[in-house]
């Protein structure tokens, strides 16, 4: 029995030792064929693994507010991974490279955002983050009452008989005030301050003569709004 090989066009002739055997080998390739099963063997082909992709996004947001999430995804291929997201919030943006979903919510988004799903993908297979939902709540506000004592001297200890306004001064620090209110009743001696978001405020007050000379910041009062 013999074996053949077959390169650039020359048939070699070899001898084969054992004489139960006989076939073909394909120098010019990399398959073999059997020559007792005449059947086809390939080398071993490369095997592509899932991406993986988790992560806990941020349930809740307040008008306002920045909102951010990053997926924390890697193909154990090295392979290159995009993104893709399902039922996006039209508040925010959505990067592809990275998964990333930000934004700020404005005043008339608020709402439930359900069955937001973010997909990585690999090029041929994906992993999705499991569904979520991101509700967005109006800021809650406050309140603070003031009530003051009218100024009856000047500086000088003469009695004030020109009062013509208070000027309300407030902030969310001692000695900043970056707030203020303009009251044109000097018979007023109490105020509301509404709209006020949850912190410590501070407030000072002034009194104004009609020859709109403003006297010095009364003590400091402050309120905790909840």
């Amino acid at each position: 029995m013999r074996h053949c090989l077959r390169k650039a066009g020359f048939l070699i002739v070899l001898s084969c030792a054992n004489a139960g055997l006989s076939g073909c080998f394909d120098l010019m390739g990399d398959k073999v064929t059997d020559p007792v099963a005449g059947s086809i063997a390939h080398g071993p082909e490369a095997t592509n693994n899932p991406p993986t992709n988790t992560g806990n996004p941020p349930p809740a947001i307040t008008v306002g507010d920045n909102y951010s999430f990053t997926p924390s995804a890697s193909d154990p291929d090295g392979d290159l991974l995009t993104f893709t997201i399902h039922n996006k919030p039209m508040w925010a943006e959505f990067d592809p490279d990275t998964g990333t979903l930000s934004g700020v919510a404005t005043l008339g988004t608020e709402g439930t955002y359900s069955n937001i799903q973010i997909t990585v993908h690999d090029g041929n297979l994906s992993a999705d983050l499991s569904l979520f939902s991101i509700d967005v709540t109006q800021v809650t506000v406050g309140a603070a009452t003031l009530s003051w004592t009218p100024q009856l001297q000047n500086t000088d200890g003469s009695t004030l008989v020109d009062l013509a306004a208070y000027k309300i001064y407030y902030g969310t620090s001692p000695g900043s005030y970056s707030n203020q209110i303009l009251i044109n009743n000097p018979g007023l001696t109490t105020l509301v301050v509404d709209n006020l978001v949850p912190d410590t405020y501070c407030f000072v007050a002034t009194s104004v003569n009609s020859a709109d000379v403003e006297s010095d910041f009364s003590n400091m009062a402050t309120e905790v709004v909840n």
